[in-house]
């Protein structure tokens, strides 16, 4: 990610004491935001670690200027410590929800730079055609019954099929940020969906 610089992590260092991560223990985002939303700085360290990279990747695939994703990407990480509170999990996991903001953040550049590129407006539009979709997906769905056949799916399953049809990323970009092989996201997918089809059936 180039030199790209950690935005205020060398100063949000951890007290000593209780509510901090497990060293030994993979950090689990979830735990880790609700650490955060307490004003934990080690969780919040282990969270940018965690998700830098691929705040990163998504701001530079539609503002493609490192400078400019840079800058964005240091906000929406710093926008995430400051309203860690507001992350629900009902709604989805942690990297759909932080991923959106940064597709967001991109857009609104994009958009408030009249004098960007074709391929800038051209990125804008797309993202708008596919919240638009989603939106009316959204709607036509009964999200009660959409959210028990999830719940009943293992982690990773749950997690790269919201990635992949709410979130819109490719399966490539689903393994990147669950940080699995491109081959088990995939099988991963693949038999929740034979499931939640199984299951969604029953529901009605």
């Amino acid at each position: 990610m180039g030199g790209m610089k950690r935005p205020q992590a060398r100063q949000l260092t951890a007290a000593p004491g209780a509510g901090q991560p497990d060293q030994d223990q993979p950090p689990d985002l979830g735990g880790l935001m609700v650490l955060v939303a307490r004003g934990d700085h080690r969780a919040f360290e282990l969270v940018y670690e965690k998700l830098a990279g691929p705040v990163y990747g998504v701001v530079r695939q539609v503002l493609r200027d490192p400078a400019q994703s840079e800058e964005i990407a240091q906000e929406v990480l710093l926008e995430v410590w400051r309203t860690a509170s507001r992350f629900d999990p009902a709604k989805g996991s942690v990297a759909a929800w932080v991923m959106t903001m940064a597709h967001r953040r991109a857009v609104d550049r994009v958009r408030s730079e009249n004098a960007g590129s074709r391929r800038e407006q051209k990125a804008a539009v797309m993202l708008a055609e596919v919240e638009d979709v989603a939106d009316v997906v959204a709607a036509a769905l009964d999200h009660q019954r959409v959210r028990r056949c999830l719940d009943g799916l293992t982690g990773l399953q749950r997690e790269s099929i919201e990635l992949a049809y709410y979130g819109g990323y490719s399966y490539p970009e689903v393994a990147q940020l669950l940080g699995a092989a491109l081959g088990t996201v995939k099988t991963r997918i693949r038999d929740g969906m034979i499931r939640m089809r199984d299951c969604l059936e029953v529901e009605w």
